[in-house]
């Protein structure tokens, strides 16, 4: 069996993952990629001040889903750069680009919380647990990922979810 190599946080890659962000939303600080029978990115965020509401002392659902959007918006641009998942092999980086907000969407997701986790400081991880190319009805190809993610702190606060991703008008 090949050696897994993980690929550290690309710095530059992550800034232009986060440029659509307001400066005071880019809450993902590093991660990790490895492959392997599914794509895993391991992250560290920091959320110094809630962007919407006073401080709840939690992380909460909105950031949830925030801190997901940013994790999986690297996973996929790692993924292309590197030609880490099959599906996105044929992708340039200017596909991704021009593809990351307006067609990599978020068809279902679902999250459960354990115990609260410190904001400030905490830990992710996503998981691609399949890539599938459809065409529904027929209609123009699409992939549909089904990603897992978790979050957990260093006082023992834990959430997990899942989340279904639809990328739509593939790059020819």
């Amino acid at each position: 069996m090949a050696a897994t190599i993980s690929h550290l946080t690309d710095e530059k890659l992550l800034a232009e993952v986060l440029r659509p962000y307001k400066e005071h939303c880019k809450y993902l600080k590093s991660a990790v990629v490895t492959p392997g029978e599914q794509l895993t990115v391991r992250c560290e965020f920091g959320i110094p001040e809630s962007c919407y509401i006073d401080d709840t002392g939690h992380l909460n659902s909105v950031e949830v889903n925030i801190c997901y959007n940013q994790m999986m918006y690297y996973a996929v641009a790692a993924s292309v750069q590197w030609g880490l998942i099959e599906q996105f092999e044929s992708w340039t980086m200017g596909d991704y680009w021009k593809h990351q907000l307006p067609d990599i969407l978020i068809a279902r997701f679902a999250g459960s919380f354990r115990t609260p986790i410190n904001p400030r400081h905490f830990e992710g991880q996503i998981d691609f647990l399949s890539v599938q190319r459809r065409a529904p009805g027929g209609g123009a190809p699409m992939l549909v990922a089904t990603t897992a993610y978790q979050y957990w702190d260093a006082d023992g606060g834990r959430c997990s979810g899942k989340a279904t991703l639809a990328v739509l008008n593939l790059p020819d």
